[in-house]
């Protein structure tokens, strides 16, 4: 386990070392000039030269990669061209209600896709796998923008069941303003027991996270079933037939194990890509997350932001195949191999 918990880091550590790279190399190649966009169109030829000094663009392409290199490990990730605010600091704003959104997006899509894909996997060629097969199609070919549009009209305008946007009410703030602890409002909530913002969060919560889910749920209800049926044809349930064993017994008992395998492969990817649709879904929702901060300092050519958001996802996705790696070496020991 120790070498191949090395090896998997190593890994990680190039992938990142290349992002890195190829994050510096788009700042560079995006038009428009870093120092006019701080300092302003009417700034002075002084004003120009002290931002021009102040990012290092007057150095040699070599030195600034090393000093881009050098900041981000010592935690500096520059200086926001919008905000003027350490771009650090507005991503440990941002990230934690994107980071709120997609995980409750990715629980919903593990607790519904797995179990519907063993449903499809024991009644195969059936009427509940017909169903599964064109349910998880449909949620996953719908564009995230349209479904979110759709389901703001269906369940907040016309039914007004939850709110139309918004993490929580924001009159909250004044009658229960709550205390932050890790930036990640249901946690705080539920940590200091602020039960109205809880609530309210969780009303709010509903139906961006059920969009986000959409895709996940139904991908990994065909990897489930797909790895199921797979499994279930193997010497080893054959001879579980033999011994006597139902369907439902194989399938749960014997076969989910090793078909989680690829499955957790899957869970990787589609964490990656829900960060992805979810910026979509905060445009929709008005969430206040990674997406809006993305929007933001796209429209302004905010490259120091554009970077921190991409590096940050980057980092996001890898440390997530990571920790799927470290779990298909204990679902699967033969992963160890690998």
């Amino acid at each position: 386990m120790p070498r191949y918990l090395v090896r998997r880091l190593g890994q990680a550590l190039l992938v990142v070392a290349g992002v890195i790279v190829l994050t510096f190399a788009v700042m560079r190649l995006v038009p428009g000039d870093p120092a006019v966009a701080f300092a302003g169109p009417k700034a002075t030829p002084e004003e120009l030269a002290a931002a021009r000094l102040r990012f290092g663009l007057d150095d040699a392409i070599p030195v600034q990669l090393w000093n881009y290199v050098r900041d981000l490990v010592t935690g500096d990730w520059g200086t926001s061209l919008r905000t003027r605010q350490p771009v650090r600091d507005d991503l440990l704003l941002a990230f934690p209600a994107s980071l709120e959104l997609v995980g409750t997006a990715l629980l919903i899509a593990i607790a519904v896709g797995i179990p519907v894909g063993v449903l499809a996997a024991r009644y195969k060629t059936k009427f509940p796998d017909f169903g599964v097969r064109i349910t998880s199609m449909l949620a996953v070919s719908v564009p995230v923008f349209w479904l979110g549009l759709a389901m703001q009209t269906v369940f907040a305008s016309n039914l007004g069941w939850f709110p139309i946007a918004g993490e929580y009410d924001g009159t909250l703030d004044t009658t229960s303003p709550l205390t932050l602890w890790t930036n990640i409002t249901l946690v705080d909530a539920l940590i200091t027991g602020n039960w109205p913002i809880l609530t309210s969060t969780l009303e709010h919560l509903v139906l961006p996270a059920l969009v986000v889910a959409a895709y996940p749920t139904g991908v990994i209800a065909q990897m489930t079933r797909a790895a199921l049926i797979e499994e279930s044809g193997q010497d080893h349930a054959r001879l579980e037939r033999a011994l006597g064993f139902g369907e439902t017994s194989i399938l749960t008992r014997f076969a989910l194990r090793p078909a989680l395998n690829p499955v957790l492969s899957l869970i990787a990817l589609v964490f990656a890509y829900a960060i992805v649709n979810g910026f979509l879904v905060e445009a929709v929702f008005n969430w206040p997350g990674l997406g809006r901060y993305a929007v933001q300092s796209i429209s302004s050519r905010d490259t120091p932001a554009i970077a921190g958001v991409t590096l940050l996802v980057a980092m996001v996705y890898v440390l997530a195949n990571l920790i799927v790696d470290l779990l298909q070496g204990v679902v699967d020991p033969r992963a160890r191999a690998r």
